[in-house]
């Protein structure tokens, strides 16, 4: 997914603040789904955060057109792993390693549905 470094994703310097870096990749895994047709929230539940491991390798600027690629590292019954890499033409500026986990909506850790499941599989 590409995404537009707005005035509004900087410091005062005109570089992106380290928190937006999360967001960019938040909206593109949200993107995944809603370019398949679907919502990121499920019938039964929804995907949420457990894990996150961050690297901030180069600074993104104002007005910089960035990439987000998100890569399926593995998947169990209730929760999957993914990579998430932003890069600034060929050059990678952020990386990191996020575990979701599947709740129902009463927020008990549940069985990712098998339709999601086999979705999620294609992200390899």
């Amino acid at each position: 997914m590409k995404i537009r470094v707005y005035y509004e994703d900087t410091d005062v310097g005109g570089v992106v603040y380290h928190s937006n870096y999360l967001n960019f990749c938040e909206r593109a895994r949200s993107q995944l789904f809603f370019d398949a047709g679907r919502s990121p929230i499920l019938e039964g539940g929804h995907f949420v955060a457990k894990h996150i491991e961050a690297d901030y390798l180069k600074s993104a600027k104002f007005g910089e057109l960035l990439e987000v690629k998100t890569h399926l590292v593995k998947i169990k019954n209730a929760s999957f792993t993914l990579l998430q890499q932003i890069f600034r033409d060929d050059e990678k500026v952020f990386e990191m390693t996020i575990d979701l986990v599947y709740l129902d909506f009463e927020g008990n850790m549940s069985k990712i549905p098998s339709s999601e499941k086999a979705f999620l599989s294609d992200l390899q």
